[in-house]
């Protein structure tokens, strides 16, 4: 086992400094991992954008987050649904009237385990659709002010990138043959690492240093996002996962994409998230990540396609 880089306790949100008047973006903040990022931001002075599908939820959550941490945060909601790009597109517009500048974009929404094949209104598979096409439009439409604010782009993937499906469908990206919710939901969490290392490249081979990309995962942390999405059978099953010890809380969740938004020095090249059995729990920091996910030509093949399907043009 790889020795952690933060000690035996790994990386904790103790770590983060004062945060006044940086800002950071996140989608997906009216439950789990998201909500949990967005409280501890907060906490430490941050501006917080948070970009959800239900306005009526994110106004219960900002009532929350006031009750908890006072009336005086710095917190900002904007309407977005990723399974439609006409939506990304339009809270990209609110975010730049909003703000000045993005020192972290943190994807964290996603849909899983979806039981039947279902198209977004763009075409694409739902699973696809809103975990990659949704961030791939909303990075590339937000990278310039991050880029003129030194930020970051975080995204928060799975470790379902490994458990089914071990590469990219390009012959059959909205699997009209063959669906199986976790092959796609698989899928589409293997785009969104693949995207961030091709990222990564691309600013390397630019010479634009000043902005980091990375990408993290939660671990197996005891959020709605299956009861929300999958089917019945994986809602009973994961039921049953939440009593045993292969589940965290949803704070803990949330720590390996506070770490990639907010930690200095971090090497952009690692994968992040809990570092215990099967990297479900336990203290976070840097682990191994399997050689399909850093597949250079598949990465490339992959970007191509995605600015070619989105009609988003990166302005590297």
């Amino acid at each position: 086992m790889r020795k952690n880089a933060f000690g035996p306790k790994g990386w904790l949100p103790s770590r983060i400094e004062n945060l006044t008047g940086q800002t950071f973006v996140i989608t997906g903040t009216t439950s789990g991992t998201g909500f949990e990022a967005a409280k501890i931001l907060l906490s430490k002075g941050a501006q917080v954008v948070m970009l959800n599908r239900n306005p009526t939820k994110a106004a219960g959550v900002i009532t929350t987050l006031k009750d908890e941490l006072g009336p005086d945060i710095n917190i900002v909601s904007i309407q977005m649904d990723l399974s439609e790009q006409a939506s990304v597109k339009k809270a990209v517009e609110k975010v730049m009237q909003k703000v000045t500048r993005i020192d972290a974009l943190l994807c964290n929404a996603a849909i899983a385990q979806v039981p039947q094949r279902k198209l977004t209104i763009d075409g694409w598979e739902s699973q696809m659709g809103v975990n990659y096409f949704g961030h791939f439009t909303l990075q590339a439409l937000l990278f310039p002010l991050i880029e003129k604010s030194n930020g970051r782009i975080v995204t928060v993937s799975s470790m379902g990138y490994n458990m089914g499906i071990k590469a990219i469908k390009f012959d059959d990206l909205n699997w009209e043959k063959d669906y199986t919710p976790n092959n796609a939901y698989s899928q589409s969490k293997l785009a969104q690492i693949m995207s961030i290392y091709e990222l990564q490249n691309r600013l390397s081979k630019a010479g634009k240093t000043n902005v980091k990309a990375y990408a993290c995962h939660p671990g197996s942390s005891r959020t709605s996002l299956i009861t929300t999405s999958g089917s019945l059978l994986m809602r009973f099953i994961f039921g049953l996962m939440k009593l045993s010890p292969l589940t965290q809380p949803a704070e803990n969740g949330a720590y390996p994409q506070l770490m990639c938004a907010t930690e200095k020095d971090l090497d952009q090249k690692e994968f992040y998230g809990p570092t215990g059995r099967g990297h479900f729990v336990g203290p976070v920091g840097a682990h191994e990540i399997k050689p399909h996910a850093k597949d250079k030509d598949a990465s490339k093949k992959l970007w191509v396609i995605s600015e070619q399907a989105t009609g988003i043009k990166w302005n590297i």
